[in-house]
């Protein structure tokens, strides 16, 4: 058995081992520096394992979990055809820790903070590195804070942080529940000193082949500090002066740009582009990366390939859009738009379970191809197993979200004039002119973030969080309910989205003191020991 297959099946073992593997990773022991990074393949192979857990699991984390947390709790979507409680849990902030696929990723995640804590300590120990190993190591700093980010800021308060160790700190790691930080902004300052070891070790992304795109680069480690001390400015607002001249890197360092067109960004042939920082990479072909594209199609397709309808818009982001703005068209579908579906041209309308009105269209282009013949949906670009993998990259953080950042941060650092050219960016691409703000004030900000970003993984729920707009978060969600659903050109009236045993008049209980942050799951905080606090008022 080679030492591929040892990595792999360690990364097995974790796998299987509990939901709470943070709690029970226990590494091979016999496996180490000196005996498994021998060679330039082995540091390869040993990233294999924290990007397919991050990035291969079709179905959990990015694939469906992480966008039951921010539709259902958020304003922007509805949620419907999921998991018994997780529907109800996410969209009234009845949290207990155990929903699902929300779990399961952070369960993912764990697994990653673990895998990279190996390879980094154990690089770390060899007297000399090659260049494939320095850059496995910058790799590695990278999902380290890529997936610490991911769990501090959705579990980590101000006054009680999220678990987490680096193993090289240890002469020997103990291999238990890691250190609760004290508070979240510890971690932040964790996971900003992981990125800039990273950004020192990684490669542009243009300096990879091919071969090696989607991998971790030091732009993405620039990016990732973006929002990390966005996310950290929410209990220091001096974090917001460190965030403009990160983005002019990104910018010119980096060379990330907006591309010129926004209906362009969600299409294959841009799938690589300057816009997209950091992005999962799908394939329908080999059947990789995540479910996204299939989960806001349709519930079945309109009968012709699998949709499973779980996530769609609501009437007021529809209505957040103004005339003129070309984004929206982009964003979703709304009865009587047409559009090109396996080759023909169709006029939308929903019949599904899940009524909307509308439906998120940023992921649709791979279905627009091909020919649907003798009941046969064929495209390209498409997996024809009906198990919704299509070639669609799916973005996690662009280019137009930093100058967001930057307009953000100079706002808040009373710099409206300055904001108003970065936004004024944005605007121009969206068809609405390039001198439409003058002096950006945050209402400015939160309106062009929730049109530019709308249905993405920038976490619209966390927005409304840190900009502590409570109303929002309360308030209940409406759609469009047509009198008939199969008939484009249906009139329709404005209903309110209720759930089970909630208010019936769909206002949603958000307490802040408690729902600022998710609960862990109860399971966790029993076997820690001790060593876990659940968050107050779970």
């Amino acid at each position: 058995m080679n030492k591929y297959s040892i990595y792999i099946m360690m990364a097995l073992a974790m796998t299987l081992a509990s939901c709470s593997d943070w709690l029970s990773f226990t590494p091979d022991k016999q496996l180490s520096a000196d005996n498994f990074f021998q060679t330039d393949d082995d540091a390869k192979a040993a990233t294999a394992t924290f990007y397919h857990y991050v990035f291969g699991d079709a179905d959990e984390g990015f694939g469906r979990g992480f966008m039951f947390e921010i539709a259902g709790s958020g304003d922007d979507m509805i949620i419907g055809r999921v998991p018994e409680g997780i529907g109800y849990q996410t969209c009234n902030f009845r949290y207990d820790g155990r929903e699902g696929q929300i779990t399961g990723f952070n369960s993912q995640l764990n697994q990653v903070i673990a895998q990279t804590n190996w390879v980094i300590s154990s690089l770390l120990r060899k007297q000399t590195r090659s260049a494939i190993e320095n850059r496995t190591l910058g790799e590695a700093y990278f999902m380290r804070a890529f997936s610490h980010l991911y769990w501090a800021y959705r579990y980590g308060r101000i006054d009680q942080g999220v678990p987490f160790d680096r193993y090289e700190d240890y002469e020997n790691y103990p291999y238990e529940a890691p250190q609760q930080r004290a508070s979240v902004t510890e971690n932040y300052a964790l996971i900003i000193e992981d990125l800039e070891k990273a950004a020192d070790l990684l490669p542009f992304f243009r300096d990879y082949s091919e071969a090696d795109y989607g991998r971790a680069h030091r732009a993405a480690a620039w990016a990732y500090m973006v929002k990390t001390y966005a996310y950290w400015a929410q209990h220091d607002k001096s974090k917001w002066e460190l965030i403009p001249a990160l983005v002019d890197k990104i910018e010119t360092e980096g060379q990330c740009k907006l591309i010129d067109k926004y209906s362009d960004v969600f299409t294959i042939a841009h799938n690589w582009d300057s816009e997209h920082i950091w992005s999962i990479n799908c394939s329908s072909q080999t059947r990789g990366g995540v479910y996204v594209a299939c989960t806001v199609l349709e519930n079945a397709g309109w009968g012709r390939i699998n949709g499973w309808g779980f996530f769609k818009p609501t009437l007021g982001l529809r209505n957040e859009f103004v005339e003129g703005d070309q984004r929206r068209a982009t964003t979703m579908f709304e009865y009587g738009d047409e559009f090109i579906y396996f080759g023909d041209t169709m006029r939308y309308y929903s019949e599904s379970d899940l009524e909307s009105g509308f439906m998120f269209a940023k992921y649709f282009e791979p279905y627009r191809y091909g020919e649907y013949k003798n009941g046969s949906a064929i495209s390209p670009y498409v997996s024809r197993s009906d198990d919704g993998y299509t070639d669609l990259n799916i973005p996690l953080f662009r280019f137009a979200e930093a100058l967001l950042f930057k307009a953000e941060a100079l706002i808040m650092m009373n710099r409206g004039a300055d904001a108003a050219k970065v936004l004024n960016i944005i605007t121009a691409r969206a068809g609405l002119g390039d001198k439409k703000y003058s002096n950006a004030t945050m209402a400015d900000l939160k309106h062009e973030r929730r049109c530019e970003l709308a249905g993405e993984y920038s976490d619209r729920f966390m927005d409304l969080k840190r900009w502590e707009d409570w109303d929002a978060l309360r308030a209940p969600k409406k759609v469009r309910h047509h009198e008939e659903r199969s008939n484009p050109d249906s009139p329709w009236t404005e209903m309110t989205v209720t759930w089970e045993n909630t208010n019936e008049d769909g206002t949603r209980e958000f307490n802040p003191a408690v729902n600022i942050v998710m609960p862990y799951n109860p399971d966790d905080v029993v076997k820690a020991n001790g060593r876990l606090k659940q968050n107050p008022g779970y």
